[in-house]
């Protein structure tokens, strides 16, 4: 199991809890995590399913010059 895969499972577990317990603050504390990191990984799961619980680094926006 790579990194990311160990960190899409936390996330997925967050969102789990949160679910269980009826209360999104309580969940957040328990797992380290920030309501508004809650609400972004609430809504990029909704949106793109379990690879939006994937960490994407930002790409490079163009060609680079030389």
């Amino acid at each position: 199991m790579t990194t990311k895969d160990k960190i899409a499972r936390r996330k997925l577990s967050l969102l789990d809890l949160a679910k269980d317990l009826d209360n999104v603050s309580k969940a957040c504390r328990l797992m380290g995590y920030s309501r508004q990191q809650f609400y972004e990984i609430r809504r990029n799961f909704q949106t793109y399913g379990a690879d939006g619980l994937i960490d994407r680094l930002p790409g490079a926006k163009g060609p680079h010059p030389n």
